[in-house]
């Protein structure tokens, strides 16, 4: 999942690059659900490498978010599976 994340920034990232303002752009929604179904690793590589939404603030805050409450499902579902 963190490879399509990664792939799917650089795909928005070079549509945000197009001069034209015609080209269909990848709603952030649509990455924020990719970082939340365990694809946040590539996100945080995909923002470093194509420097692409990161330095949006609000985008920032709801990745973070998301990275934090698919942590916390995936340490219950640890949890829950060894007692």
């Amino acid at each position: 999942m963190s490879s399509v994340t990664l792939i799917m920034y650089k795909w928005d990232k070079q549509r945000a690059m197009r001069k034209t303002h015609q080209v269909a752009r990848i709603p952030e929604r649509i990455l924020h659900l990719l970082a939340l179904l365990c694809g946040w690793p590539g996100a945080i590589i995909a923002q470093q490498w194509f420097r692409h939404k990161s330095k949006k603030r609000s985008f920032i805050i709801v990745l973070w978010v998301t990275i934090i409450i698919n942590s916390l499902i995936l340490s219950y579902i640890y949890h829950w599976q060894w007692q």
